[in-house]
């Protein structure tokens, strides 16, 4: 089985004010297709390096990535993009929803960079948003939703393309509890109906743990992987 996300000895690290920070220092690891994995860590620990580094999001500084067998090394920014946008959707904190623009447009929008015609575009957006429990709100702009309901557009719009990998960085982060267990809930369900691997990253225990596998970080170095525990 080819792996959805591979890393060996992956390592970045950034320059403040003169001083090197090493945020990620030889991390290895391998999430499979269906997988539901949690990073978890507090903060600063290194987690969120690791997920913008596994959605493509930014360079290593050494070691290896690949994203569905494909060696990230290897490709152009232009082929990198490309790659997000066929293989990976993105779930954030902050939904990064268009204000003036409605649910079914915003769902639409990753198909428009792929040069899917409008009609299938807006058909396939219709069904992302069912699926997610929100049919009913196509016209509806973010200001008009609740913020579960603007995460399930968010969720809806990373779904459209039907990605290999989902990756959601604190997605209950701006929600509150009752918001938050629905939306792990969709997670969960999308997770076992579609068999794409999601990776959530997370500082919130009760969250990590909706995921079958938790990979604790801390200080830029995996501590624990109950997947390795579990093996």
């Amino acid at each position: 089985m080819t792996p959805a996300l591979q890393v060996v000895d992956l390592t970045r690290s950034y320059q403040l004010d003169g001083v090197t920070v090493d945020a990620l220092r030889g991390v290895s690891l391998r999430i499979d297709p269906g997988e539901f994995v949690a990073i978890i860590g507090p903060s600063g620990s290194g987690k969120s390096t690791l997920m913008h580094l596994l959605g493509c999001l930014d360079r290593p500084t050494s070691g290896a990535l690949r994203v569905n067998g494909v060696e990230m090394a290897r490709l152009s920014d232009t082929q990198l993009a490309e790659l997000r946008n066929e293989t990976i959707g993105f779930v954030f904190q902050s939904f990064h929803l268009l204000g003036r623009t409605s649910a079914l447009d915003n769902v639409a929008l990753p198909l428009v960079y792929r040069g899917v015609g409008r009609a299938e575009r807006r058909a396939r957006a219709r069904a992302a948003l069912e699926s997610v429990g929100l049919g009913h709100r196509l016209g509806h702009r973010p200001s008009q939703m609740s913020g579960g309901e603007q995460q399930r557009v968010a969720i809806a719009r990373a779904l459209v393309g039907e990605p290999r990998v989902l990756l959601a960085d604190e997605p209950t982060g701006n929600l509150d509890t009752r918001n938050g267990a629905e939306v792990m809930a969709i997670l969960d369900r999308l997770n076992g109906e579609r068999g794409m691997a999601v990776v959530l990253v997370t500082h919130e225990p009760e969250v990590a743990a909706h995921a079958r596998r938790q990979i604790h970080v801390r200080d830029g170095l995996i501590e624990l992987d109950t997947g390795e525990a579990a093996a």
